[in-house]
């Protein structure tokens, strides 16, 4: 397998992509690494990090880049000199399977779509979420690519969904929620409506849990959740900034006199799991569904943690065969639904 890397994407550049990639090798002994960006900064950062170019790692030069605040319209529109373009070229042309980037996610998606295109029977690509639960993690989509749905394309989320969860989490038969106003079958649009209608009949290898709210996704019960992008990107950062809060108030708590200081010693461990838990960094990024190829977006503030643990989804993604199971998955929802007209 071979990763393709966009090495000049993110707050930081090269230099956080670079000491990932001292990680990645590590990890994945059998992987190669493609970097493109500006070869002399690259090789420079690999030869300080003691990183050699190998038959497993190599540079292709790219002389720009997609800055963070550019309109993907116009990142489109200029592109191909980038790194971000050279990065997802490599699996269009079949030298890579994956793609990582931490910049522009406008751009990234822009650029994926124009190149890769959108996987047979999938109406329009998301971006999927890894979130902690009560109970271990599950995933959620659309946190971001698509402001408006329609029934169908939340039909195609649950597929996609599940099909992360069965190639990626590991969990057999996924139980899957469309994220509404309530639980009851007579609230919500006709969009999350005609979705449950379609998938309480579908064949697929998932348990399917009808309409959930917001507080049912910490509980763990759910393994994929289910909404549009505008609702599930403001649900995601409200998430991040509750669990801001959550560590500013125990870090106060604990700073206020000798004695929580004291506690905070002998609770340390428990402290640092916590921390771990809560921590960004470890769920992957956001992960591109529905694509012709694997495209994983690292968060554009990442450090060397957050971006390995990028490439390590990308690479999980690739080797669980996520998208065959979801042309097979969805191909089977089409049949059903053609045959119940049909009747």
């Amino acid at each position: 397998m071979t990763v393709s890397i966009d090495a000049m994407g993110g707050d930081a550049g090269p230099s956080v992509v670079v000491s990932a990639l001292g990680r990645a090798v590590q990890r994945h002994p059998a992987v190669k690494f493609i970097l493109h960006g500006d070869e002399a900064a690259l090789n420079a950062l690999l030869k300080k990090r003691l990183i050699k170019l190998t038959h497993r790692v190599s540079v292709r030069h790219a002389p720009e880049r997609v800055r963070m605040e550019e309109k993907p319209s116009l990142a489109l529109r200029r592109g191909r000199n980038t790194s971000m373009w050279r990065a997802i070229e490599s699996v269009k042309n079949g030298e890579a399977e994956v793609v990582v980037s931490a910049g522009n996610t406008g751009a990234l998606m822009a650029m994926s779509m124009y190149q890769l295109g959108v996987i047979e029977g999938i109406s329009r690509p998301a971006i999927a979420g890894i979130w902690p639960t009560k109970k271990g993690q599950c995933v959620v989509l659309d946190i971001g690519a698509n402001v408006e749905c329609d029934a169908d394309q939340l039909v195609d989320f649950a597929v996609m969904g599940e099909a992360f969860a069965r190639a990626v989490l590991g969990i057999e038969r996924p139980t899957v929620g469309l994220l509404n106003v309530g639980s009851e079958d007579v609230k919500g649009h006709e969009a999350v409506k005609g979705a449950a209608h379609m998938l309480r009949n579908a064949p697929l290898p998932m348990e399917f849990a009808g309409f959930i709210e917001g507080d049912d996704i910490a509980e763990g019960d759910i393994d994929v959740v289910v909404t549009d992008g505008f609702t599930g990107n403001i649900a995601l950062k409200t998430a991040e900034g509750t669990a801001k809060l959550v560590v500013f108030y125990l870090r106060s708590a604990l700073k206020r006199s000798l004695l929580s200081q004291l506690g905070a010693f002998f609770a340390s461990g428990a402290l640092k799991a916590l921390r771990r838990k809560l921590d960004p960094r470890t769920s992957g990024g956001g992960m591109f569904l529905g694509l012709n190829g694997v495209v994983v977006k690292s968060h554009g503030g990442t450090d060397a943690l957050g971006f390995a643990s990028a490439t390590d989804m990308a690479i999980e993604m690739a080797e669980g065969g996520i998208n065959q199971s979801i042309v097979a998955d969805r191909a089977g929802v089409r049949a059903t639904s053609r045959e119940a007209v049909a009747t």
